[in-house]
C-alpha cells in the first residue's frame, strides 16, 4: 500500500470559534497543525502518496504543506466546488490515484486522533479479501455512534446509525473512521452528488453482496469535533499518551515551542502547549491547556483545560477552566469563565465583567 486519501474538507462547526479562520485540521495540536500528525503516521505506515480532498478554506493547506516533501510524501489537492459528504469526496479525487484495481488505497477522516496498527489493517484487508475494510473500535455508550456488528470471522453485517433504545444497542463496535479501500470500489461510487459512506456506500455495497471486514483496534481513539475533545487530544500528544512521530519535541507534562516566552515561575503541567511567540507571565497556572501562536496570559491568571486563540489577550488574576477563547479575544483581568464558555473571535470582555464568585 503506497497511497491514501484524507478527507479534510469539513466545516467544523462543531469546534467553533476555532475554525472561523482556520480549518479543522489545520488547527494546532501539540504545537502543529493536527494534519501534520495524520500524515506523519500514514508516512511511518509506509504510505508514499496522499491525496488531500479539500473544500472549507482549502486555500491554507497547499501553502503549509507544499509537495510534501518535508514529511517524505507526495501530496496533491483536490478542492471540491460543493461540499460532497464522505463517499463524494473520495470518489472526487479517484482520478489522482495510482493505484491497480485490486490495490488497497487507505483513507482516513480528518478530525480522529489515532493509535491505529495502519500495516494491521492492510493486512486484514489483503489476508481477507475484503472490498473495504474497516477499523473498528469499542467504546463504552455507543449511542453517539454507527453501530458496526460484525460475526465470528469479523465480517460486517450491518451498518446501524445511532441507536436511541438499549434494545438497538447490538454491539459496542463503532466506525472509528478509518478504512482500506479496494481501488475498483471507488469507482463504484456516484460521481458528481453528496454521498456517505456511512449511510449510503457501506449499506449498499453490504445489500449487494460485497465483502466488507472489521478490524477491532483497541488502541487509542478520539474523535476531535469538540473544543473539550480538541484539547484533550493535544494534552494525550504532549503526554506520550497518544502516539505521534510528529510532536516538535520530547513528550513531557508541557510543550513550548522556541519562540515562546514563560516567565520562571509560570507553572504548566497536564500536557499544556505555549505556541510560538505566546507569552505567559510571573505566577499564572496553566494545566492541560493550549495557548496558541502569539497569544498573551498575563500574571497570576489560572488555565485550565482550555484552548486560547492565536493573539488572544487574558488578563491578570482571570480563571478560566473548560473554555473556548477564539482568535484575537481579549478577556480583561479578573474574570471567571466555566465549562462550556466560547468566546468569539475578538470579542472584548472587559476587567471583572463575569464572574461565578464573589469579587470579595
Amino acid at each position: 500500500m503506497t497511497e491514501a486519501i484524507l478527507l479534510v474538507g469539513g466545516r467544523g462547526t462543531r469546534l467553533r470559534p476555532l475554525t472561523v479562520n482556520t480549518p479543522k485540521p489545520m488547527v494546532p495540536a501539540a504545537g502543529v497543525p493536527f494534519l501534520t500528525h495524520q500524515l506523519a503516521r500514514a508516512r511511518a505506515a509506509g504510505v508514499e502518496h496522499i491525496v488531500l480532498a479539500t473544500s472549507y478554506l482549502a486555500e491554507v493547506f497547499e501553502p503549509y504543506f507544499g509537495d510534501g516533501s518535508a514529511l517524505g510524501l507526495h501530496i496533491e489537492y483536490v478542492t471540491e466546488e460543493e461540499p460532497l459528504g464522505t463517499g463524494g469526496a473520495i470518489r472526487n479525487v479517484a482520478a489522482r490515484l495510482h493505484s491497480g484495481p485490486d490495490d488497497p488505497v487507505l483513507i482516513f477522516n480528518g478530525d480522529i486522533l489515532t493509535g491505529l496498527d495502519i500495516p494491521a489493517l492492510v493486512r486484514t484487508h489483503e489476508t481477507t479479501g475484503a472490498d473495504v475494510s474497516l477499523h473498528l473500535t469499542r467504546v463504552e455508550d455507543p449511542r453517539a455512534y454507527g453501530l458496526v456488528p460484525t460475526d465470528a470471522t469479523g465480517r460486517v453485517t450491518a451498518f446501524l446509525e445511532k441507536p436511541q433504545t438499549p434494545e438497538e444497542i447490538v454491539t459496542d463496535q463503532i466506525n472509528a473512521g478509518a478504512y482500506v479501500f479496494r481501488r475498483s470500489v471507488i469507482d463504484t461510487i456516484p460521481e458528481g452528488r453528496p454521498v456517505s459512506v456511512e449511510r449510503e456506500t457501506f449499506p449498499d455495497l453490504l445489500a449487494t453482496g460485497a465483502h466488507l471486514q472489521g478490524m477491532v483496534d483497541s488502541t487509542y481513539w478520539l474523535d476531535l469535533g469538540t473544543p473539550q475533545a480538541f484539547v484533550r487530544g493535544s494534552a494525550d500528544l504532549v503526554l506520550g499518551r497518544a502516539p505521534s512521530p510528529a510532536v516538535p519535541g520530547r513528550c513531557g507534562d508541557r510543550l513550548i515551542l522556541p519562540t515562546a516566552t514563560v516567565a520562571p515561575d509560570a507553572k504548566l503541567t497536564g500536557g499544556t502547549v505555549v505556541g510560538d511567540g505566546a507569552y505567559v507571565g510571573e505566577g499564572a497556572r496553566v494545566t492541560g491547556s493550549t495557548i496558541l501562536e502569539g497569544a498573551v496570559v498575563q500574571p497570576g491568571a489560572v488555565i485550565t483545560d482550555s484552548l486560547i486563540g492565536a493573539r488572544a489577550h487574558i488578563g491578570e488574576r482571570t480563571i478560566l477552566t473548560g473554555t473556548v477563547i477564539g482568535d484575537g479575544a481579549e478577556i480583561g483581568p479578573d474574570n471567571e469563565l466555566r465549562e462550556g464558555v466560547r468566546v468569539w473571535c475578538d470579542a472584548r470582555i472587559p476587567g471583572g465583567a463575569v464572574r461565578f464568585s464573589s469579587d470579595q
